[in-house]
């Protein structure tokens, strides 16, 4: 029987699509692979994966507030909760299945929603964490921040494969410390500006640290207690580049952006090959590590918008023209057909 994959999606940068690509991904994942379950936990208190994936609009917002309103939310912040109190948490008890809700999605696909209430309970689990450990044995932090990482080793049928997409937000408070241990593989999105390209550095320092320890609080960063108690951390698998535009002028600026990125990206591998997920090739120079670490996304434009508002896959927009909001929205056949190839062969990657 094949172990669990999964896969935290997560750049230190707002805005690069993360929440987009989770959704997408999730459910082209769970299409082509029926004989999985796929399930998406939403670690990011927006919960902008959780509304799409939901349908979208206002209907997906009422359901999201009965879920998280309840005695004991059905979310991840009630997962949280219990795993923290307890030692372990039953996912089905906060796990939503999606077809009855969104009819455009597979039997197979499965939330663990977002809640906005992550950030109240971010001090209680830095709290917990840095408790007093009881025993030689006992390890707070350790227990804290694997939370997510047991809940990706369960199965929700015990002769299927699980497989869990993790969404999570660009600050590196507690709850994305914990998202980020939770993935066997790390997504790494990224849009063609130089704050992106300055997120890269910013994203190996704060997962693994920098090459000098600050001498007073850098024995306090997540980089140096993860290094000290062994923690096992997620192997990069794909750069994911998102293209603003396939406007010529623009393209150009794209890829001049993107190879800046691509270098800092190779830079890292030259230095540490074992941060990046080894998939059994020789990598000779930054051609062969763009061949084999780097995806480009095409810009989604009006295909991603109608996607996001009605928790439309790609592979169910068979219509010209949608109305989100009062608005009447065009998508022409050519671009959802491009958009749907270019996750098809990420997804298929993965």
């Amino acid at each position: 029987m094949f172990d669990n994959k999964s896969y935290v999606i997560w750049n230190n940068k707002g805005g690069v699509g993360k929440s987009t690509i989770a959704f997408h991904i999730a459910s082209v994942y769970a299409e082509l692979h029926p004989e999985e379950d796929v399930v998406v936990i939403d670690m990011c208190p927006q919960a902008n994966s959780s509304a799409m994936l939901m349908g979208g609009g206002k209907e997906s917002e009422d359901i999201l507030q009965q879920l998280i309103s309840k005695d004991e939310p059905q979310s991840i912040v009630g997962y949280l909760t219990e795993a923290t109190l307890n030692g372990d948490a039953d996912l089905v008890k906060y796990i939503t299945k999606l077809s009855p809700i969104n009819k455009n999605l597979p039997e197979n696909l499965y939330l663990v929603s977002g809640d906005g209430n992550l950030e109240l309970i971010a001090p209680l689990l830095s709290e917990r964490a840095e408790a007093t450990p009881l025993s030689i044995k006992d390890d707070p932090w350790v227990k804290i921040h694997t939370i997510v990482k047991q809940l990706t080793e369960k199965r929700i049928n015990p002769e299927r494969r699980s497989v869990y997409f993790i969404d999570t937000n660009p600050s590196f408070s507690i709850y994305t410390q914990i998202a980020i241990v939770g993935g066997k593989n790390l997504l790494v999105p990224i849009n063609a500006d130089d704050s992106s390209i300055f997120a890269i550095t910013g994203l190996f320092n704060l997962i693994w640290g920098t090459s000098t320890e600050h001498p007073v609080y850098g024995k306090y960063t997540f980089a140096s207690k993860a290094k000290k108690q062994g923690l096992e951390l997620p192997k990069i698998a794909y750069l994911l580049g998102n293209r603003f535009t396939q406007k010529k002028g623009a393209a150009h600026a794209f890829k001049a952006l993107s190879n800046e990125a691509l270098n800092k990206m190779y830079d890292e591998f030259k230095k540490n090959p074992d941060k990046f997920e080894d998939f059994g090739v020789t990598i000779s120079d930054i051609s062969d590590f763009e061949s084999n670490y780097s995806i480009e996304l095409r810009d989604f434009n009006s295909a991603g918008v109608v996607a996001a508002n009605q928790g439309l896959p790609l592979s169910k927009m068979d219509r010209h023209t949608y109305e989100v909001y009062g608005e009447r929205i065009q998508v022409a056949k050519e671009q959802r057909e491009l958009c749907k190839q270019t996750i098809d062969d990420l997804v298929g990657h993965l």
